[in-house]
């Protein structure tokens, strides 16, 4: 909620990869839908071991959680973010998952991103931190996609927000929302 509530400070919708193994978080992911930013897929149950198994596991847990999105917002999402991104190497105990899912995920329909700003918040780092690894990375590309995570105990991320809005609005960036029509941002396939 802290996060939202400064997104709507600002004016500035975003997108959030929603994680679907506790449905408290149904209300918030009802408030995420109605105030106009995007719930996009990351997954129903984030566990790697499960998920890159096989095609048809992942698929398995794709589904479960979009089809639990849809009964909350009315939408069937079709925007992703690969657990790990497309890049990881947590996959590895399965060769070559990696290149058939980022392959089969676009065949069916499904838009996946992964980021080329790395918040860096998942760390025990504080907020200062946070907007420095953001605001420093920023350049002359024409999309950025900025991962932050939003989890309960992550005040640094909503502390840093703030400014990293403010820094950006003020130097001419614009912030918005990932659909389909997005530039896509991938990375390079590891597995």
């Amino acid at each position: 909620p802290a996060i939202l509530d400064v997104l709507k400070q600002h004016g500035v919708k975003a997108t959030f990869f929603m994680i679907g193994k506790d449905s408290s978080y149904n209300a918030i992911t009802k408030r995420v839908h109605d105030e106009g930013h995007t719930v996009a897929i990351h997954s129903n149950t984030h566990n790697y071991r499960y998920i890159y198994q096989s095609v048809d596991t992942y698929f398995k847990d794709l589904y479960e959680l979009r089809a639990r999105l849809k009964t909350i917002t009315g939408e069937d999402a079709n925007i992703i973010r690969f657990p790990g991104g497309s890049s990881n190497t947590v996959s590895k105990f399965q060769p070559g998952i990696m290149s058939t899912l980022t392959t089969e995920v676009m065949r069916r329909g499904f838009h996946y991103f992964d980021w080329n700003i790395d918040s860096g918040d998942t760390g025990r780092i504080g907020s200062d931190a946070i907007v420095k690894n953001v605001t420093s990375s920023l350049g002359n590309e024409s999309t950025y996609v900025v991962l932050m995570h939003d989890y309960a105990a992550n005040q640094q991320t909503a502390d840093a927000l703030d400014r990293i809005i403010t820094y950006g609005k003020q130097n001419g960036y614009q912030f918005d929302r990932i659909t389909a029509g997005t530039k896509p941002i991938h990375h390079g396939v590891n597995n």
